[in-house]
């Protein structure tokens, strides 16, 4: 039986602190999307690779910003190399590339003593154009696009033609404040961007032209962080609790079907909360992910509507969330210290698939989210600014598919967290 709200039904215990850490701010880490390793952006203008088999350091990445390098993005479905996205407080991207030779999946510090130069990560192109220092960037799911969003309230979309030649293809001008973070979806060039100006806003192509398509309020502060969930998360369970509702319920059900990946979104007024699209009326299920209709309306405006706000356990900012692609476990951390992390079900009455009585949930969800795990003060008395879900890596994982949890923080560090499930004596 699912826990009541409001009870921790999981621990998170210490599993490792990557070593050294650095001697500076940490602002944010990212694993590798097929590689056993993670990358994190430091103020001391570096980027840190560090083995998530042994937790060591593999690569410290130098040379390319003159400023403190605030975030970090893998491309995507790169063979035989490694490509890494940066941004800088110098208002840069960059680009580095790493020719990844075989058996570089078993490697780790212990191994790696005899690197040489040409082992290094390569800078191989910058990208100019922002006026103020780069909060976020971020590959499209395909790799075809690079979004970056700035402090000087823009967002430009780069693609790239081939190796180290970018064009820009957009510059979007929608925000009234600072661009805290860039999302793309799972399923389609579709692009989401949060602010301090309390909004998010959506954008696709239409045309060849980039357009705003969406605009969504309902914080009401600076948002940090905007994440898109997994392509098929939602729709898992659907079929499996249709049995038995009533036909409204059941048009619930289709509709959240139809809606595809939700929207998670955390700011500095303490709150997480998710965002749905609603479907239109002519809409059918989702099929081929990604692949637009080839006769489009000339209105493409979508409209996205809360789908929830999650239990409030952060008392400062939030400044990032991760949803879990493999459980959809949401986790968030920010200016308290506080690692939370939270579990969507179905409400009582659906749980065993028995259908409520009538009326009962025609005035709100079908499901509901509830806090299973709570840790006060993961980085002693230093902010966290960005935690992450990662696949487990070293020796001593306990399945295929178990995730640790990645938290970066103002004292240098990243620390490596395990969610253990509790168990009660009989």
């Amino acid at each position: 039986m699912a826990p009541p709200p409001d009870t921790c039904a999981f621990t998170l215990r210490p599993l490792a602190t990557l070593s050294p850490p650095s001697n500076s701010r940490t602002w944010q880490s990212v694993p590798h999307p097929t590689l056993p390793m993670v990358a994190t952006a430091c103020s001391d203008r570096t980027v840190r690779v560090y083995s998530l088999t042994s937790f060591t350091l593999l690569h410290s990445i130098t040379g390319g910003h003159k400023r403190s390098v605030r975030c970090a993005s893998w491309k995507p479905h790169t063979k035989g190399q490694s490509v890494l996205a940066t941004g800088s407080f110098d208002a840069s991207a960059g680009i580095w590339r790493r020719d990844e030779r075989a058996g570089l999946e078993g490697n780790d510090a212990d191994n790696n003593d005899d690197d040489d130069d040409d082992d290094d990560y390569q800078f191989s192109c910058i990208l100019d154009g922002h006026e103020s220092e780069i909060k976020s960037v971020a590959w499209s799911p395909s790799g075809q696009y690079l979004a970056t969003c700035s402090r000087d309230k823009s967002v430009w979309i780069w693609e790239e033609l081939e190796d180290d030649n970018f064009e820009t293809i957009a510059v979007l001008n929608e925000h009234d404040g600072d661009v805290k973070c860039v999302a793309w979806h799972p399923e389609e060039d579709l692009l989401a961007s949060s602010s301090y100006d309390d909004t998010v806003r959506l954008y696709r192509e239409d045309s060849d032209d980039w357009q705003q398509v969406a605009n969504i309020e309902g914080h009401g502060m600076t948002v940090w962080w905007v994440e898109f969930e997994g392509s098929g998360m939602a729709q898992r369970d659907f079929r499996a609790v249709k049995e038995g509702l009533a036909e409204e319920q059941k048009k619930q059900v289709e509709d959240m079907e139809r809606s595809g990946p939700r929207l998670a979104t955390c700011s500095d007024d303490c709150t997480v909360r998710i965002w749905r699209r609603k479907p239109k009326e002519n809409s059918g299920p989702s099929n081929n992910a990604g692949m637009p209709s080839i006769i489009r309306s000339m209105n493409i405006d979508e409209e996205w509507i809360a789908d929830a706000v999650l239990p409030q356990k952060h008392e400062r900012a939030i400044y990032a969330l991760s949803w879990s692609r493999k459980t959809g476990l949401i986790v968030s951390s920010g200016s308290d210290g506080k690692i939370i992390v939270y579990k969507e079900q179905w409400k009582n009455q659906l749980s065993n698939g028995v259908p409520p009585e009538e009326g009962a949930t025609q005035d709100s969800n079908l499901t509901e989210w509830v806090v299973v795990a709570e840790l006060f003060s993961s980085h002693d008395v230093f902010e966290v600014n960005h935690v992450c879900w990662a696949p487990r890596r070293d020796k001593g994982k306990r399945s295929e598919d178990e995730e640790v949890i990645l938290s970066t923080g103002d004292d240098g560090e990243v620390r490596i967290w395990t969610l253990d499930e509790e168990t009660t004596a009989s």
